[in-house]
C-alpha cells in the first residue's frame, strides 16, 4: 500500500526579517516541497524566496485558495499529496490556520488521512496573549466583533460582564482602518476597571504591547490607524 504524503504548515512573516523569525526547521521544510497551496500566489513566492528555496520559483506548482470559495477545489489541491508528495500550506501572514482559511485545508487533509505537521513560526494571536499579562489558562478568540455601532456595543458590554463573572481573556481583531473606532467603543462601553491590552505592530521594529485599565487608556490619546493591532479584554 502506497503511503499518503504529509500536509506542512508553513508560518509566514508578520512583519521584520525572516532570518530573525522563521526557524530553521522551516527553510528545511521548504526544500522538499513542489507543491504548495495559498491565499495570494506573488506573496507566496516573495516569501519562498526570502527563505532560500533552492527549487527554482518557476517551477513550483501553486493552488489558491478562493476567497470568496474557500472550500472550493481543495479536494483537487491534495490529490498529489493522497498519492504520497509534500505539500505545503502557506498563510499570507502568520501561523496557517489559525484565524486563518487553511483550516479548511487541515480539516480535509485529516477526511483524507494525510499527515499533518504543523511547523513553529509567529502567531500574533499568541504572542499578544503571551504578552499582555491577562489570563492564559481561559481565553476565547471571537474573530471580529460587530461592524455595526448597536451591536458592537451590545457584544462588549456583553463580554464585559461574562470577565467580571468568569475572568476569561477575550481576544478580538479589526481592519486596521476601523481600528480607532473599535476602541473608541471599547472606551465607552467597557468597565472602567477592566484591563485592555492593545497588542500592535507584532513582530515589527514599533512593536507595543500595553495592558492597562480601560480608565487609564482613556485619559491618553493613540492612534491606531492602519496599524495591525490585536486587542484583549480582561481581569
Amino acid at each position: 500500500m502506497q503511503q499518503k504524503g504529509k500536509l506542512y504548515l508553513i508560518p509566514n512573516l508578520l512583519g521584520g526579517d525572516a532570518i530573525d523569525i522563521i526557524p530553521q526547521e522551516v527553510v528545511e521544510a521548504i526544500q522538499q516541497i513542489n507543491e504548495y497551496i495559498v491565499e495570494n500566489e506573488r506573496n507566496a513566492r516573495r516569501y519562498l524566496i526570502k527563505l532560500g528555496i533552492k527549487t527554482p520559483i518557476d517551477d513550483l506548482t501553486f493552488h489558491v485558495l478562493d476567497k470568496h470559495k474557500k472550500h472550493i477545489g481543495i479536494d483537487a489541491f491534495l490529490t498529489n499529496a493522497i498519492g504520497g508528495n509534500s505539500i505545503g500550506l502557506i498563510s499570507d501572514a502568520g501561523s496557517p490556520a489559525v484565524a486563518d482559511p487553511g483550516a479548511l485545508v487541515v480539516a480535509a487533509a485529516h477526511r483524507k488521512g494525510l499527515l499533518v505537521q504543523p511547523l513553529v513560526g509567529p502567531s500574533s494571536i499568541l504572542l499578544s496573549l503571551m504578552g499582555s499579562g491577562l489570563n492564559g489558562q481561559q481565553f476565547t478568540f471571537h474573530g471580529y466583533l460587530p461592524i455595526e455601532p448597536a451591536a458592537r456595543t451590545q457584544k462588549i458590554r456583553f463580554l464585559d460582564k461574562l470577565i467580571e463573572k468568569e475572568g476569561y481573556t477575550h481576544i478580538f481583531i479589526e481592519t486596521p482602518y476601523r481600528n480607532n473606532k473599535l476602541l473608541e467603543g471599547l472606551l465607552q462601553h467597557a468597565s472602567k476597571h477592566t484591563r485592555l491590552c492593545i497588542a500592535t505592530d507584532i513582530t515589527l521594529p514599533t512593536e507595543e504591547i500595553i495592558t492597562q485599565s480601560i480608565a487609564k487608556w482613556k485619559s491618553q490619546k493613540i492612534d491606531l490607524h492602519k496599524r495591525p493591532t490585536i486587542f484583549l479584554l480582561g481581569k
